[in-house]
């Protein structure tokens, strides 16, 4: 699976919210500035294209899908993320936030809690 831009995820962040969407519904969920029309129907086509949405048409207009959930893509993107920056390590990545102070103990006391709930599964 590909990794996506950024304006491709945005894309994908707003058809994993709609669920399916014509390119002007996607388009008015985008914050300002929106980009226009037919930047946000090229990124769909583009998207399209590495197999993460698809369509359905109605005549000349076409209703966009996802074919990739959002779990699923970000399963495979955090496996990047953190082999690419942690050294495949979830343990060096909390700890780097935990320096950094952009996580705190409640918080590491819930992925604990979080580890052991489905360690148990």
């Amino acid at each position: 699976m590909k990794e996506l831009t950024r304006a491709e995820e945005q894309i994908m962040q707003v058809l994993w919210d709609l669920e399916k969407a014509f390119v002007k519904e996607i388009r008015d969920k985008l914050p300002e500035p929106k980009p226009a029309y037919n930047t946000v129907s090229t990124i769909v086509r583009i998207l399209q294209d590495k197999g993460f949405v698809s369509h359905e048409a109605f005549g000349k207009s076409h209703r966009y899908f996802p074919l990739v959930d959002k779990e699923t893509y970000t399963h495979k993107f955090m496996r990047n993320f953190v082999g690419n920056y942690f050294d495949n390590s979830f343990s060096r990545m909390i700890s780097f936030f935990a320096k950094k102070e952009d996580i705190n103990l409640q918080e590491l006391e819930e992925i604990l809690q979080n580890i052991k709930e489905h360690s148990q599964d």
